[in-house]
């Protein structure tokens, strides 16, 4: 009868991991005849390990063994490593650790987390914890963040792509070549094609240029430059998502979602704050698409600027640029008498010039103008509102010489 009690527990023993897989704190709880069982055969254990005596001590030891969640004792030794992925439940948590030889069981994990209210803040990333520890002390080491291996990188709101190439080179020591190598084929990067679809006629090239989503992002050991700029664009994706950016622009703006991703762009690269996103993008949509400006074209400088440092040039201020530079045929960017939005985004906007461009609240302006030196933008609606707006530049130092006349 001990061996057909063994071949239960053998069974029971083998099935310790996968049992706390999802679903398992589920069952756990549930009230299924499985612990009646359980009970009844311990029972029946003690009593025939009571009859043959106490030479069956190691026996009843095993058979404890399998009603008790298995743990370590100690604080572990040596080193492993465990990653936490976005999304990861308790149980999935539970098995890395497992896996890693970390915890004793899953099931051990689960209940230390369960039992601690703070395990709701284990943070996504890497970590370095110990090998044979005890469960609690997983969970703890967890939560605290010098365990966290922390090999982040932040991208600006609004950084061109040449930029973010420098910037991940420095960090990861992958050379720039190689992420400009990845970059010339966005689809293959994840961004879907229809994506470059665009409605006003104009046609560019298939530039990651917007893409690129800034945040900060965690790069993974020995990750490829393909790797790193793919992870930016599944966060992009994420993003506009979570906006219903595709049907919005398609349904409520009237005009494709790349459009809508250029007039992002151009936004976030001509404002200084975020308050003002929407109501640049109104102007954008208002020079363009309708009849309210003498021109359908843009009239912008940092489109000029964009254009110059994609050719290693430094930017220059309005003030500065030449009335040659500003018309140069020869600028497939150039918005001073050409028609319609840009070939191509000239930044990568963060989500407040997305929601922005997407969502512009309803008004008549054709202008804005950076006021005063704090970045407060002015708006107008005809010649008149543009001398009081130009006038204010020029109380405020922002404005000088003829233009002030």
């Amino acid at each position: 009868m001990i061996d057909d009690l063994d071949l239960v527990f053998d069974e029971s023993e083998r099935g310790e991991k996968g049992r706390h897989r999802r679903g398992a704190v589920a069952k756990r709880n549930g009230k299924s005849g499985g612990r009646g069982k359980t009970i009844f055969a311990l029972l029946m254990a003690l009593v025939l390990l009571g009859g043959i005596g106490g030479g069956a001590y190691v026996g009843f030891d095993r058979i404890r063994n399998h009603f008790v969640t298995p743990d370590y004792d100690g604080p572990g030794s040596g080193e492993a490593m465990i990653e936490v992925k976005n999304g990861d439940t308790l149980t999935d948590i539970g098995n890395s650790l497992y896996d890693a030889g970390v915890v004793k069981s899953t099931k051990a994990f689960i209940e230390a987390a369960e039992a601690n209210s703070r395990s709701k803040n284990i943070q996504v990333g890497r970590y370095k914890v110990r090998k044979q520890m005890k469960a609690a002390d997983a969970v703890t080491l967890l939560l605290d963040p010098k365990s966290r291996i922390v090999n982040g990188v932040t991208i600006p709101e609004g950084t061109i792509s040449l930029a973010i190439y420098d910037i991940l080179s420095k960090q990861t020591k992958i050379p720039v070549a190689d992420f400009k190598a990845a970059a010339k084929d966005p689809v293959k990067l994840g961004v879907p094609a229809y994506w470059f679809n665009r409605g006003d006629g104009k046609k560019g090239p298939k530039s990651i240029e917007g893409f690129l989503f800034p945040a900060t992002y965690e790069i993974p050991p020995k990750a490829t430059a393909t790797q790193i700029l793919s992870m930016m664009v599944e966060q992009f994706l994420t993003v506009t998502e979570k906006l219903d950016f595709v049907q919005k622009a398609q349904q409520e703006r009237k005009v494709s979602p790349y459009e809508v991703l250029i007039t992002a762009s151009i936004a976030q690269a001509e404002s200084v704050n975020h308050v003002d996103f929407p109501k640049v993008s109104r102007v954008i949509y208002n020079r363009v698409y309708t009849d309210k400006y003498h021109c359908k074209c843009l009239e912008i400088d940092s489109a000029i600027n964009y254009w110059k440092r994609l050719q290693g040039k430094a930017p220059k201020d309005s003030d500065v640029l030449t009335q040659a530079e500003l018309n140069d045929p020869k600028n497939p960017y150039r918005t001073h008498g050409a028609d319609g939005l840009t070939i191509t985004p000239i930044s990568n906007p963060g989500e407040d010039a997305l929601k922005g461009a997407l969502e512009p609240p309803p008004g008549d302006w054709v202008y804005f103008m950076t006021v005063d030196q704090k970045g407060t933008m002015g708006y107008g609606s005809n010649d008149a509102d543009f001398r009081k707006l130009q006038k204010q530049m020029c109380d405020n130092g922002i404005l000088s010489g003829t233009n002030c006349g």
